[in-house]
């Protein structure tokens, strides 16, 4: 069942791909006509073509849902309802920690705020004694 939809959803998509690639065609040949240079006339060309593969992502995109819909609707036992978790559900990945591995460059979008200040790696001894006491006992 779940194959048979995922095939009619894809097949929609593709009709839709096509619609929006016959639309890009005749958009492209009013650009041309209206053209008065040759280099508008490549900027109508280029319009067309980045209509076309933005059309072929949104089919890819697309495509994607419908096999995951078809998987989650494979697995449909796994859910919350029954009052458990399966041990292999997929957990989102936890937000990245600011100073840790990135080196001294963020991920790209995220400012760096460094911290006030950074705590002590050891507490300071206080005997003099000349012995060294570890922090966590003989190691």
């Amino acid at each position: 069942m779940q194959s048979a939809k995922q095939k009619i959803s894809d097949m929609a998509s593709a009709a839709k791909e096509k619609m929006v690639i016959c639309q890009a065609k005749a958009d492209e040949k009013a650009e041309k006509a209206m053209a008065r240079t040759k280099e508008e006339k490549e900027i109508a060309h280029e319009r067309r073509k980045a209509k076309e593969a933005e059309a072929k992502r949104d089919l890819h995109v697309a495509k994607a849902a419908h096999a995951e819909d078809k998987l989650m609707a494979k697995q449909s036992h796994y859910h919350v309802s029954h009052g458990h978790m399966p041990h292999h559900a997929p957990m989102p990945a936890p937000a990245p920690v600011m100073g840790h591995g990135y080196g001294r460059n963020p991920p790209p979008g995220v400012a760096y705020v460094p911290p006030a200040a950074y705590p002590p790696a050891y507490p300071p001894t206080t005997t003099t004694t000349g012995h060294h006491h570890h922090p966590y006992g003989n190691v």
